[in-house]
């Protein structure tokens, strides 16, 4: 008897959610997977999301489990809106500041801070700032609780356009200079 080798099961995962598109309505960006499915994997919309399958799925329902579910959906549909709306309008308000701070005489270091609010890592973003400008960059703790880039040297005004360049999320309107002195 000749024995075969397990097959691996090939599986999707939404490109929004990164869940198996069938749990994609856990996620809580239900719309946007329901499109990137519909895009992407037509065959598998159809049998998921597809007039026909709900009301196959809500078949066997009561009338008044009916009913709830589609509350839920409404509900769930809602909550998911408005936490996108509150995410958008936080971006809208976040600023990166780039503050020019003298150290002594002519020694300056640049401070970029607000960077977390655009979903990059600080880490990452340190070190290409590090590369771009060859010098010194560090992610320090500032005594507010957050986090900011210390740049070694003026390299504000340069600073600015690398991360127009690079990281396309920050809207130009929301990037501020400052020049701080240091006090004695």
């Amino acid at each position: 008897m000749a024995e075969t080798a397990p097959v691996g099961r090939q599986v999707v995962y939404c490109g929004v959610c990164t869940l198996p598109p069938e749990y994609c309505e856990y996620g809580g960006t239900v719309k946007k997977c329901q499109d990137w499915v519909q895009k992407n994997h037509p065959d598998l919309y159809a049998r998921i999301w597809s007039p026909e399958a709900l009301e196959a799925a809500t078949a066997a329902l009561s009338v008044e489990a009916q009913e709830r579910a589609a509350k839920d959906a409404a509900k769930k549909a809602a909550k998911a809106e408005a936490a996108e709306q509150r995410q958008a309008e936080k971006l809208a308000k976040s600023v990166v500041t780039i503050k020019r701070v003298e150290r002594n005489k002519r020694k300056f270091v640049t401070a970029v801070s607000g960077l977390e609010a655009f979903g990059l890592d600080l880490k990452k973003v340190a070190k290409d700032f590090g590369k771009k400008f060859a010098t010194g960059s560090s992610v320090t703790k500032t005594p507010s609780g957050g986090e900011e880039i210390v740049v070694q040297g003026d390299v504000s005004g340069e600073i600015e356009e690398f991360l127009l360049e690079k990281y396309k999320e920050i809207p130009e309107d929301n990037i501020e200079l400052v020049e701080d002195k240091k006090k004695k």
